[in-house]
Order: structure tokens, then sequence, then C-alpha cells
């Protein structure tokens, strides 16, 4: 989480960064600012007017930390599903390459002991001539 102030000194501008799960295979690098609360693509009509209730200041007293608690813990899940689609592929590269070493070793293996088998015979054999 970073948090700049700015020139004014008024606010403070929190921003966090996560990586956004797209697949195992593919996350995306995203920040997002959380405050102060980022209105784009809102449009703001002068003409409508509303009356609410409770007055505004009490619901945003309620809504704001509500929306900045659910925009980490947003962030909080999307990076850990990330984590563990990075460890599903590392998990799955890993099993691959230990198949294709024991593929490698046990042909390696097979050929050592087919070649101290013709050893033997071919002694045997010539053990047998000399007699």
């Amino acid at each position: 989480m970073v948090i700049e102030k700015f020139e004014a000194g008024e606010f403070d501008v929190c921003t966090i960064f996560y990586n956004q799960f797209k697949n195992v295979i593919t996350q995306i690098p995203q920040a997002q600012q959380i405050i102060p609360l980022n209105n784009e693509g809102e449009e703001s009509s002068s003409e409508e007017s509303y009356e609410f209730e409770p007055d505004e200041d009490e619901i945003l007293s309620n809504l704001l930390p509500k929306n900045i608690s659910t925009q980490i813990f947003k962030a909080m899940l999307e990076n850990s599903a990330s984590e563990q689609g990075s460890r599903m592929s590392a998990m799955d590269n890993a099993t691959r390459n230990a198949g294709e070493m024991v593929d490698k070793l046990t042909i390696e293996y097979n050929r050592s002991r087919q070649a101290a088998i013709t050893k033997e015979l071919i002694e045997i054999i010539s053990g047998a001539e000399s007699l």
C-alpha cells in the first residue's frame, strides 16, 4: 500500500498494488487508488436533487470504510488466487521435469545393466573357449 501527500497537503492518496488473477498462467499487476474515492465515469447533474434519510454525511461515514475494506479484501483475494495459480504452475512444471529425469535415468540404468550383463557373458564365453 502506498500513501502519497498531495502538494496542497489537504489529503492523502492511498493506492494498493496487487496481482489480478486472469488464469493459472497469467497474473496482471494492478494499481488501484482507494483514497480519495475515484469517481471516474460518473456524470453529476446539478438538476437532480435527492433527499437522504439519514443524511448524506451519516451514510458516507458508514459506507466509505466498508468500501475501502471491501476493495482491500478484493485485492487480497486476487493476490491469493494469483499466488495459488503460480504455485500450481510451478508444481506442474516440477512434476513434468521430474518425470523426464526419471525416464532418462531409467534408460541410463538399463543401458549400464545391459552392458554389465554383456560383459559377464563375454567373460563366461571366453573362459569356456579357453578350456
